[in-house]
């Protein structure tokens, strides 16, 4: 094989033409950027697609595990409304409940746990224990009280 140009070509080829015994140089270079602008764009994708977990997780959220699972189901079924939803969650603060209540519960446990004062404490203790106690004779009741006030 001759490296001579045929008869017909003209004599000033552009430089992006491969020559007849070689390898294609564009056709590499563009398949290298090729590749490059793939792997690119798919991690753009990927960190596009993360946000609403990432913005979550960021600021401690605590549904911050409900984003999770909309952004993977987002991903699997391919219907956006779910990564939509699952921005929305993680822009928006949503209170905590569960604190309060859980010291509220803690708080009413070590009331309902600590020992009351010297006057009924053996008739506490006796309750709790599961014993039942009767009223001593010499302390009226409440419906004994009822009777005598109309007197």
């Amino acid at each position: 094989m001759s490296d001579q140009l045929h008869p017909m070509a003209p004599h000033h080829l552009p430089f992006f033409l491969a020559p007849g015994s070689g390898t294609d140089t564009l056709m590499v270079v563009m398949g290298l950027f090729l590749i490059g602008t793939i792997l690119w764009v798919g991690t753009l994708y990927w960190k596009l697609h993360s946000l609403p977990e990432r913005m979550a997780h960021k600021s401690q959220k605590l549904q911050f595990e409900f984003v999770a699972v909309l952004g993977l189901i987002s991903l699997f079924t391919h219907m956006h409304i779910f990564w939509v939803a699952g921005l929305l969650l993680a822009l928006i603060d949503i209170p905590d409940f569960g604190t309060p209540l859980r010291s509220i519960a803690d708080s009413v446990e070590k009331i309902a746990d600590a020992t009351p004062g010297e006057s009924g404490g053996a008739d506490v203790a006796a309750q709790t224990a599961g014993e039942v106690t009767s009223m001593p004779p010499d302390k009226s009741g409440p419906a004994k009280e009822k009777e005598h006030s109309h007197v």
